[in-house]
């Protein structure tokens, strides 16, 4: 595969979109968790009857079904078009709490730029297998200097996409 190289430059320019994807995240999460309550009172009625063509809460039960089914599909698309595409990675629990990886290179190794949902700009980074636990701040020196490499010549068998 492939691994897109950013800059601390081009990753800081996308702080404003990944806010924005972020937010319409949380509205498809909250939307599917409306659905899900709903779901969950119509099984403690029915149990598996809701199911039943006949039950007189069948339509609610798949309008809400359809409705959670929507949510997990709209943030899955927004997650694949929004973040992965663009090269970008969820770390282990990233979704839940607003982290992503922007692969870069520094003195002839990857690294992620590492940025936490609510951070005005990209202020941190960390080794591949270094994780949140090992971020360290950005300095300028860094960060004039990240991205420089060519991806071809980088080994990215430690990469986890």
């Amino acid at each position: 595969m492939d691994y897109r190289v950013f800059t601390v430059e081009e990753a800081n320019r996308l702080v404003p979109l990944l806010e924005r994807v972020f937010a319409e995240i949380d509205e498809a999460r909250e939307r599917g968790r409306h659905h899900h309550e709903k779901l969950q009172m119509l099984d403690v009625l029915w149990g598996e009857r809701v199911e039943d063509p006949d039950n007189p809460d069948h339509e609610e039960y798949l309008e809400h079904r359809r409705g959670l089914d929507e949510a997990v599909e709209s943030v899955e698309e927004t997650v694949r078009e929004e973040i992965v595409e663009r090269g970008i990675r969820f770390p282990s629990g990233g979704l839940q709490h607003g982290l992503v990886d922007f692969p870069t290179s520094l003195e002839g190794r990857w690294v992620y730029l590492c940025w936490e949902r609510g951070e005005p700009e990209l202020r941190y980074w960390h080794e591949v297998e270094g994780g949140y636990a090992g971020r360290r701040p950005l300095t300028p020196e860094q960060a004039a200097v990240m991205g420089e490499d060519d991806p071809a010549e980088l080994d990215d068998s430690r990469l986890d996409f």
